[in-house]
C-alpha cells in the first residue's frame, strides 16, 4: 500500500480517537475476571461485534471453558499476521486502593484508568481499531489479519492449547504472532519483546488444630502459620538464590547475541525504583547486571499468605490452617512439572511432606530469534510511528501461552499501548490517551505494505 494509504489510515484514527477511547471504556466495564468466572461470554460476544465493524468476519468458538473469539479480515497480499489477545482480565483487589472504582472507566490527567485498559483491552482494541481504519479509510487492508481472543489468559489458558491443535494447519501458514502485551519504558522510548517467561504457580496449605484457638493454647497446639512461614523460608535465601535442589538445572545461559542485545538496552534502574517509592532496586542491581537479572533468571514469588485473624485491631487466634500462593517465573528451558516435582521433592527431603501442595496451571517460556524478519518488519513500522528506535527486549519477564505458537514455527513478539506506570494487576491500572493514539497507529503502520518490504 502506497505512503498515501497510510496517511489516510493515520488521520481516520486520530479524527476518531474519542470515539476509539469511548469503546474502550465500554469494553472495560465489563467484568471479565475469569477467575470470577462472569460476564465472560458477554464479553465475548461485544469483542466480536467490535471485530465485525472493523471488517472482521466472526466466529466465536466453544470451548469446555470460556468462548475463544476468532476475527478474520482478508487482506490484498499473502501475508497473515495473527494478533493475539484476551478479553478476560485480573481480579481488581485490594478495591479500597482504588482511586475510583475499577469497572468504572475514568479519565484522569490524561490516562483511561480501569481494570484491563493495560491488560489487555486497550492492545485488543487498539487493534481492531486500526484493522478499522484501513478498511474505511484505506481502501482495504495491505495484508490478511486474524484475531484469535481468547477469555482464559489470566487462568493459565488452560483450553487454547486445543484450539491451536486443532487449527495448526492454518496457523501455522502465517507470517508471525503480535502478542497480547508491550508497553514504552520509564524514558517513554517504546519497546518489544520477543518472548515470555514461564510460570509454576503452586498453592501452599498448612493445617493444625481442626478449629482456630485461644492463643493461649500455643504452649500445646502446633501453630500452622509458623509452620508454613518454616516451610517458605527453606525455599529462598536472604541473597535471593532459590534453594529447591535441581532449581536451576535446566537453567539455558543468555547467547552471545542475547548478551549483545542486553547492551543495547538502557539502565533505567534509577528511573524504575525512584517510581516505585523505592532508594534502589533488589540487590542494587543497575544497569546491564540488572537487565541480565530481569531477563535471564527465574524468580520465587509469595504472591499472598492467608491465616488467622488479619482483620481491626486484636484477636488473640492460634490459627487452624495458613495457606500462601507462590509463583515460580521460569526461563529458558524450564519446565513447570519438573519445578513442581521438585518443589514437593524439596519440601519432603526439609521435613515438610504435611504441607499440601495444590498446582494451578503452569506454562512454559518461549523465545523469538531477534533476527526474525517480524522483529525487522516491527522495529520498521515503530520508527515510523514513534521517530525513534525501538528497545528490543530478548523475552517479556511475565508469562503466557506463547509455546502454543511457537511450538508451530512462528516468530512471536509483543508491543503495546501500557506504559512504565500503567499498574498492571494492580489497583489504579490505567492507559495514557496519547499512548493508545500512538499503538493504535503503530498497528495500522505495521499492516502497510511498506514496514514489510525492508
Amino acid at each position: 500500500m502506497a505512503e498515501s494509504g497510510l496517511v489516510a489510515v493515520l488521520d481516520y484514527i486520530r479524527a476518531n480517537h474519542e470515539r476509539f477511547v469511548s469503546e474502550l471504556s465500554d469494553l472495560c466495564a465489563m467484568e471479565s475476571v475469569s477467575a470470577w468466572g462472569r460476564s465472560l461470554e458477554q464479553t465475548a460476544e461485544a469483542v466480536g461485534q467490535s471485530l465485525e465493524r472493523a471488517g472482521a468476519k466472526v466466529s466465536i468458538v466453544k470451548t469446555s471453558g470460556q468462548p475463544i473469539v476468532v476475527g478474520k479480515a482478508e487482506g490484498g497480499s499473502d501475508r497473515t499476521i495473527v494478533f493475539y489477545d484476551h478479553y478476560d482480565v485480573q481480579p481488581p483487589d485490594p478495591l479500597e486502593q482504588w482511586t475510583a472504582p475499577p469497572f468504572e472507566p475514568a479519565v484522569r490527567d490524561g490516562c483511561l484508568f480501569a481494570r484491563g485498559t493495560a491488560d489487555n483491552k486497550g492492545n485488543l482494541m487498539a487493534r481492531v481499531q486500526a484493522v478499522e481504519a484501513w478498511n474505511r479509510a484505506g481502501g482495504g487492508l495491505p495484508i490478511s489479519v486474524v484475531f484469535i481472543v481468547e477469555g482464559e489468559e489470566e487462568t493459565g489458558s488452560p483450553h487454547l492449547e486445543e484450539f491451536t491443535r486443532e487449527n495448526a494447519a492454518w496457523l501455522g501458514r502465517a507470517d508471525g504472532v503480535i502478542w497480547e502485551a508491550g508497553y514504552r519504558d520509564v524514558t517513554g522510548r517504546p519497546t518489544v519483546s520477543l518472548g515470555v517467561k514461564g510460570i509454576c504457580y503452586l498453592e501452599l496449605t498448612a493445617r493444625g488444630a481442626s478449629s482456630d484457638l485461644h492463643s493461649s493454647m500455643a504452649t500445646l497446639v502446633p501453630n500452622p502459620a509458623w509452620r508454613l512461614t518454616w516451610a517458605l523460608a527453606t525455599i529462598k535465601d536472604k541473597d535471593e538464590r532459590i534453594l529447591v535442589e535441581g532449581f536451576y538445572d535446566a537453567v539455558r545461559d543468555p547467547t552471545r547475541e542475547d548478551l549483545a542485545l542486553l547492551e543495547t538496552i538502557p539502565d533505567n534502574s534509577a528511573e524504575t525504583a525512584s517510581r516505585l517509592g523505592l532508594e534502589g532496586l533488589l540487590l542494587r542491581l543497575t544497569g546491564h547486571q540488572a537487565n541480565l537479572r530481569n531477563f535471564f533468571q527465574p524468580t520465587a514469588t509469595i504472591c499472598g499468605l492467608l491465616s488467622g485473624y488479619t482483620g481491626k485491631g486484636e484477636k488473640t487466634v492460634l490459627p487452624s490452617t495458613a495457606m500462601a500462593k507462590v509463583d515460580f517465573r521460569l526461563v529458558a528451558d524450564q519446565d513447570p512439572a519438573d519445578i513442581e516435582s521438585k518443589v514437593r521433592a524439596h519440601l519432603a527431603r526439609q521435613g515438610f511432606d504435611d504441607i499440601e501442595v495444590r498446582a494451578f496451571a503452569g506454562e512454559r517460556p518461549a523465545r523469538t530469534d531477534p533476527k526474525s524478519p517480524l522483529v525487522g518488519v516491527i522495529r520498521r513500522a515503530m520508527s515510523r510511528v514513534y521517530e525513534q528506535e525501538p528497545v528490543v527486549y530478548p523475552t517479556m519477564t511475565g508469562s503466557g501461552p506463547m509455546p502454543l505458537f511457537t511450538d508451530l514455527g512462528l516468530p512471536v513478539a509483543g508491543f503495546g499501548v501500557g506504559h512504565a506506570g500503567s499498574r498492571v494487576h494492580a489497583p489504579d491500572e490505567n492507559i495514557s490517551l496519547e499512548d493508545y493514539r500512538l499503538g493504535t497507529e503503530l498497528v495500522a503502520a505495521l499492516l502497510d505494505g511498506d514496514s514489510w518490504a525492508g
